[in-house]
């Protein structure tokens, strides 16, 4: 019989994380799986369960969330043996796409948890702090500083209004690069560090990626127009942006991303101001997929 802890963000899409766990905690029950039903009332109490989830002795740690939530049990389970499973339940669920758990469909992805097939994938670390999916570290972790500032609109609006705001002012930033070892100063719109290949719900910023090769993509789009970087955008929720003449990629282990004033985010998550230098880690998740 397993035994695993559940940790539930129940404000996740919101309120579809309630729904997602009344749905697979059935089929668990039903599977003879005991289960440990936990629920932080902030982060700061959900890193705290998540924490002593990996010393229990429990199976597997379950999330029924967002990639916010997934960022957060990454911190306390990354290179231990405890498997991490995925119930996708927020906005973007880009850690649960990468691994190929089926995102609107509550049983089906409680199946992929039921099969119990752990395997496992890179990460990506900066100091003491992970990230499965995407640093972005250009003109999108500027729209998400605004969007971070603003109390009104609340969800998607709040972004767009961010990001038409920051279209009005927003020039090429210089970025000082180290790839594994190698220097480079370029001026660039965006710059991006993948593990997996999106972030932002879809948007196939490293196209390509994959979670198992020991390798970061390094991502950058150089000097841009406004007009055509409206025209791009929706390029990457194809991955066909990588055929604009000012998209480049590079396959690294480790990269140290530096540029003036500018905050990086991870996994859709406020990580830390640059320079940052990120390093892939092999095989560092057993994730239930």
């Amino acid at each position: 019989m397993r035994e695993i802890a559940f940790l539930t963000n129940p404000t996740a899409g919101k309120g579809r994380a309630g729904r997602v766990r009344d749905v697979a905690l059935p089929l668990l029950h039903g599977a003879g799986w005991r289960v440990r039903l936990l629920e932080g009332r902030d982060a700061a109490e959900a890193a705290d369960l998540a924490r002593k989830a990996v010393v229990d002795d429990v199976d597997a740690l379950v999330v029924c969330g967002g990639d916010g939530l997934v960022h957060l049990a990454l911190q306390e389970v990354a290179g231990t043996d405890l498997p991490l499973g995925i119930l996708p339940a927020g906005t973007g669920n880009d850690a649960a796409r990468s691994v190929g758990i089926p995102l609107r469909d509550p049983a089906a992805a409680t199946a992929r948890l039921l099969a119990w097939r752990p395997r496992r994938i890179d990460l990506a670390r900066s100091g003491d702090r992970w990230f499965a999916t995407v640093l972005a570290a250009g003109f999108d972790a500027v729209v998400n500083e605004r969007a971070n500032r603003m109390s009104w609109p609340r969800g998607q609006m709040r972004y767009n209004l961010a990001t038409v705001a920051e279209l009005r002012t927003f020039e090429p930033l210089h970025y000082e690069l180290d790839l594994d070892g190698e220097h480079q100063q370029i001026e660039a719109t965006l710059v991006a560090v993948g593990n997996g290949p999106s972030f932002g719900g879809g948007l196939r910023i490293a196209e390509g990626a994959s979670l198992d090769d020991g390798l970061l993509e390094v991502i950058v789009i150089g000097p841009v127009t406004k007009p055509e970087l409206v025209r791009t955008y929706p390029k990457l929720f194809k991955g066909t942006h990588v055929h604009h003449p000012q998209f480049s990629r590079h396959r690294v282990r480790r990269v140290t991303v530096a540029c003036p004033g500018i905050v990086g985010y991870a996994d859709g998550e406020r990580f830390g101001a640059l320079p940052l230098t990120v390093e892939c880690v092999p095989g560092a998740l057993k994730v239930l997929a």
